[in-house]
């Protein structure tokens, strides 16, 4: 049973930490800067960050996030800054995109379609026919929905859950129920609608706490991010542990951690996001990141 009130604090302090977030993204300015202040002000707040948060720019859609040492600044893009913050494991996972490449109409389109989409929630309601909302929306304007990228329920500690929201209609989908915590999330492109993994990978998440790991180093790696994050994602450069990459490859290989590479359209194209979480209710929904 899902706490609404402490989604409803995640989603407080998502909403704080979201205009210091959208007040950063400028020329020059730096993607690890804008991260590591928000992350800190997520803590500030009584919050923790649920997943590292995401910067991915022009052809980028999802899992980019600063590495420890990146001097990396803001240019003439797309940049999309999505954010999580949970409150004792209960979550709020939004996003935005900020245009400083002239599309402003391709933000419009992933902007209009959670909109749309937020308007028919309820009780009673198939997450297929939020699929057809956002799809219709996103080709209004002209462009395409991201196919294979979808929204999400969210649980106690569990950044995805059941049910999958579709950027695009489907034949059947979930009915959703009063209680429902969930995330929708539209990505729009003027690219192939499709996006694939990259060579990058910044954000890990932990699958097996309980592994028997022979390494002392990655053990210890192991048991230190199961007390501070248990499965939520996590960022390399939160991480102070010696020979990091070698543990982290070590235990990737034997699958009790994953790696999520940066998901990108072609390059040339321009992927925007636009997200909120909402709580089904029985008549409409209330959105807590907004």
């Amino acid at each position: 049973m899902a706490n609404i009130e402490k989604h409803r604090e995640a989603g407080r302090i998502h909403q704080q930490v979201s205009e210091t977030a959208r007040g950063m993204v400028e020329e020059g300015a730096s993607l690890l800067e804008l991260a590591e202040t928000v992350e800190d002000e997520i803590r500030a707040e009584g919050g923790a960050p649920a997943f590292p948060v995401n910067i991915s720019r022009d052809e980028e859609a999802a899992h980019a996030t600063p590495a420890r040492d990146s001097d990396e600044t803001f240019g003439e893009e797309m940049v999309n800054v999505d954010i999580g913050v949970h409150v004792d494991g209960w979550i709020a996972d939004a996003a935005f995109t900020v245009d400083l490449s002239g599309n402003g109409e391709l933000v419009e389109a992933s902007r209009e379609a959670v909109e749309a989409a937020v308007e028919r929630v309820e009780a009673g309601v198939s997450t297929a026919e939020l699929g057809t909302v956002i799809e219709e929306t996103i080709e209004g304007y002209g462009y395409t929905p991201v196919y294979n990228l979808t929204g999400h329920g969210l649980g106690e500690y569990e950044q995805h859950t059941s049910p999958s929201v579709p950027n695009r209609g489907v034949d059947q989908g979930v009915t959703l129920e009063s209680g429902d915590v969930i995330a929708i999330e539209p990505f729009a492109t003027d690219g192939t609608g499709k996006v694939k993994e990259g060579g990058d990978e910044e954000i890990y998440s932990l699958q097996d706490p309980d592994a028997r790991v022979r390494s002392r180093r990655a053990r210890q790696l192991v048991e230190s991010v199961a007390e501070e994050y248990r499965t939520l994602p996590f960022a390399k450069r939160w991480l102070d542990n010696d020979r990091l990459d070698m543990s982290l490859r070590r235990l990737k290989s034997t699958d009790v951690v994953e790696g999520y590479p940066v998901l990108k359209e072609d390059d040339g194209f321009y992927v925007s996001q636009a997200e909120h979480t909402v709580i089904v209710e029985e008549d409409g929904c209330e959105v807590t990141t907004r």
